[in-house]
């Protein structure tokens, strides 16, 4: 109910009259007044003028599942939020629930992990308040050899979600990181569940730094905050978090309509750090260089060397310039 409250406050420029509230959410008044006290208590303003009703003054930068279920607008993603203060890891979390029966679309949100990871089981920083760490559980009708391509799905979202901010010009580093300034804001781990021809589950984990932290040494130099590139302040995490869902499932739902990339392959291009700019691929079966020729509709990596192009669907990319990449 709480929840519901809070939209009925935010979609109104006015205040909304007890009554109201009463009459749109089926309850008495003790039960509008006990939910407005436990909303104050979780650190919402929110006035009451007699005669009048309540108004939401402000809202705490917090990622609960009341906050976020209130600004959701999405069809099916998100439609079932699970939000802790503390976790291990969303994705630890979100393949326990896929395990339990969570449905399709469900969301995991922590304020904190205590051992969030990125690809290659590097760790990810994840102090509390200072970014967005959450993951997104499906259950798509794909083949397994399909699954990769959703992170180039979420790194769609997270840039176009960013570049609704003042003065964002976010990138994509293929295949899995966003960038502004050329230094590294979201990580992107996409986990599967599968059978030999079938997809039990995916689990999506995004991480975005929004607030400036302290960030581990190995990624000190190579890492940042939305705040601290934009000089915007405050960014609301929850309005931020919401806007990647809203893109993801545009996206995601373009992506299901063909199972490729290609109603969308050519605006990834416009964000894709990697074009037409020279490569290091830390292939297992040697490194190599080349340049980079954009994506296929499988959202494999073209790399060009000696006119031959080279489709790369594994393996570590360093771009040249990028994270410190010089040769």
């Amino acid at each position: 109910m709480k929840a519901q409250i809070l939209k009925l406050l935010r979609q109104s420029a006015d205040s909304v009259s007890g009554q109201e509230l009463c009459r749109q959410l089926g309850v008495s008044r003790t039960a509008v007044w006990k939910a407005m006290n436990q909303l104050r208590e979780s650190g919402y303003e929110i006035e009451a003028v007699q005669n009048k009703g309540y108004r939401l003054l402000k809202a705490p930068d917090v990622l609960s599942a009341d906050e976020l279920a209130s600004l959701c607008c999405t069809r099916w993603l998100g439609k079932q939020i699970y939000s802790y203060p503390t976790i291990d890891s969303t994705n630890t979390e979100g393949k326990r629930l896929a395990e339990e029966g969570a449905e399709h679309g469900s969301v995991v949100v922590a304020e904190v992990q205590t051992a969030g990871r990125g690809r290659r089981g590097h760790q990810w920083s994840s102090p509390k308040g200072a970014g967005i760490w959450f993951s997104l559980i499906l259950k798509p009708e794909l083949l397994p050899g399909d699954a990769a391509t959703l992170t180039l799905v979420a790194a769609m979202a997270v840039v176009k979600a960013i570049g609704r901010l003042p003065g964002a010009q976010p990138q994509i580093k293929w295949p899995n990181d966003v960038l502004l300034s050329q230094k590294k804001v979201c990580g992107i781990l996409t986990e599967m569940s599968a059978q030999i021809d079938y997809i039990n589950y995916i689990v999506t984990g995004i991480g975005i730094n929004v607030r400036p932290q302290a960030f581990p040494e190995d990624c000190a130099g190579t890492a940042t905050a939305l705040e601290q590139e934009l000089g915007a302040l405050p960014i609301s995490r929850a309005a931020l978090l919401q806007a990647v869902l809203e893109e993801f499932e545009r996206y995601y739902q373009q992506y299901m309509q063909t199972l490729d990339v290609s109603l969308f392959r050519q605006e990834y291009h416009q964000y894709l750090i990697n074009l037409d700019k020279q490569v290091r691929v830390l292939d297992p079966k040697g490194a190599y260089e080349g340049i980079a020729r954009g994506i296929n509709e499988k959202g494999e990596l073209l790399v060009e060397r000696e006119g031959i192009r080279t489709a790369v669907n594994s393996g570590e990319v360093s771009v040249r310039g990028i994270y410190g990449y010089v040769s």
